[in-house]
């Protein structure tokens, strides 16, 4: 497995956490690592998930930078 870090800057409190989290946990193949105010570390089975996990954080109503990982 690989582990990503996503940056999301409008996450910032616990509820906007929650979402994020419920939304990515919602993705088959990946695992969630740490989550925290502004940014997310995620575990993936391959490198496609990367941008299912993007979709999904932009579908919670969260914007993701261009160059969204660290």
């Amino acid at each position: 497995m690989k582990e990503v870090t996503i940056l999301i800057p409008d996450m910032q409190s616990a509820h906007c956490q929650a979402r994020v989290n419920n939304a990515v946990k919602a993705i088959e193949g990946t695992q969630i690592s740490k989550l925290e105010a502004g940014q997310i570390t995620v575990s993936l089975s391959s490198d496609s998930d990367k941008e299912k996990i993007v979709v999904a954080i932009e579908k919670a109503g969260y914007s993701v930078p261009l160059k969204h990982e660290l």
